[in-house]
């Protein structure tokens, strides 16, 4: 039986990968396709948030980032010469590689087994020896690749709402805190949060140079603020639903199971008259 693939992949090891096997490098850089086009990892791909991990239309259903349809994804992975046999490395220019979890995640619930973010994104990857070029890359040819459905659990907006009136269950917010408590909201219409909902931002899952946590110290950390709460009754989400990804890419880092992802997040819950909680005063 061979061993689970470890969704985080430290630059050295990408270095020593790229010598053995045929990867597909994925760029998802949020609004960086100029970075890209001047310097970006050799052999890498780029992938735009808005227009290849989305399927944006009205932010009041489904919020700013909602997943593509199953046929739109077909599309992007046969532009990415991505099959189910692929071996897909994946980064961005955060240190917390956000839009990266989200392309994880969407290649995860798809059941697609070799895919892995690179730790430190792409800075790290330059960092640690790994060529850059300004060269821009074409994709191989890849055979179709069917999706029936996302195998990772989901939430809507009527089941986050629903649970906000029940016991033992946790919603888990991780955008930052100042946001969280309505201090702040450079994005969406209004600043608050859901009723309920937990803070934990996800940039508390990297240590102080930006990279993961051990998987060690992820798991002890979950572990504490998920004690009595079964997984199935844990709903995660962020802004537009791509930063809840990196938490959803660090629990399965942990070795734990991946809760749910809301993906309409606070800009579609903002939206929909639903009850807030908002600064004080506001």
């Amino acid at each position: 039986m061979h061993s689970k693939l470890s969704p985080i992949i430290k630059p050295v090891d990408l270095i020593q990968l790229s010598r053995s096997e045929e990867i597909i490098i994925i760029d998802a850089s949020a609004g960086s396709k100029a970075r890209y086009d001047e310097n970006h990892l050799t052999g890498a791909l780029f992938a735009d948030v808005n227009n290849d991990l989305a399927n944006i239309g009205d932010f009041a259903d489904g919020g700013r980032h909602p997943l593509p349809t199953f046929e739109q994804f077909e599309v992007i992975l046969g532009k990415f010469g991505i099959s189910p046999d692929s071996h897909v490395v994946i980064y961005d220019d955060k240190n917390g590689g956000n839009a990266a979890a989200r392309l994880w995640w969407m290649l995860k619930a798809i059941g697609h087994e070799k895919v892995q973010v690179i730790d430190g994104g792409f800075g790290a990857a330059v960092a640690a020896g790994f060529p850059t070029t300004n060269h821009i890359e074409t994709a191989k040819a890849a055979r179709p690749y069917p999706i029936k459905s996302w195998e990772l659990p989901l939430a809507d907006i009527d089941e986050v709402e629903k649970i906000t009136q029940t016991n033992n269950y946790m919603v888990i917010d991780v955008r930052d805190a100042n946001r969280f408590a309505g201090l702040t909201e450079p994005i969406d219409l209004i600043a608050g949060h859901i009723p309920g909902a937990t803070n934990i931002p996800f940039t508390e899952n990297l240590d102080a140079t930006g990279a993961f946590l051990s998987p060690e110290l992820l798991k002890a950390k979950y572990t504490r603020a998920l004690a009595g709460i079964e997984t199935e009754n844990v709903i995660v989400h962020c802004g537009s639903g791509i930063t809840a990804c990196h938490t959803l890419l660090a629990l399965d880092y942990a070795g734990l199971p991946v809760p749910k992802l809301y993906v309409g997040s606070w800009s579609e819950w903002s939206r929909n008259n639903k009850e807030m909680i908002l600064a004080p005063g506001a």
